[in-house]
């Protein structure tokens, strides 16, 4: 996972990088420098714990369908109503979007594991993001 990481970094450049181990402690610290940089707002905690509002950008989309591809090696696989794309040339393309995405900006690596641990039906996975929010989120 490391070299991945490192080869995630030399591609897009970011001024750091950001290794979440998912604490209490790191959670509160984050949450502290979105509150600081204005970006996420403290509800009344008498009425809302540990509640905040963090309003997102308006051209920040989960998902553009136009943008969207299934990436196979067969167009068949993408089935009739999406947008397919051979997966090498899919990484040609995603290497020159990302490369130096990242510059002045810190690099969040977040692993984690959606269901339990120790389940034979867990899946374990890494989230890379520039964004303090969406670790938090994971957290």
């Amino acid at each position: 996972m490391t070299e991945w990481v490192d080869s995630v970094r030399q591609l897009t450049e970011p001024a750091d990088v950001h290794w979440c181990e998912g604490s209490a402690a790191e959670r509160e610290r984050l949450i502290a420098e979105l509150v600081r940089d204005g970006q996420l707002l403290r509800l009344n905690p008498e009425h809302f714990p540990d509640c905040h509002l963090y309003r997102s950008h308006p051209g920040d989309v989960a998902r553009v369908e136009h943008l969207t591809y299934i990436c196979t090696r067969s167009r068949a696989d993408a089935g009739p109503n999406n947008n397919w794309m051979d997966p090498q040339a899919a990484h040609a393309k995603m290497r020159e979007l990302f490369r130096g995405a990242m510059r002045g900006r810190r690099l969040y690596v977040i692993p984690y594991c959606m269901g339990p641990v120790d389940s034979a039906l867990a899946r374990c996975g890494v989230e890379i993001t520039d964004s303090a929010y969406v670790a938090v989120s994971m957290l």
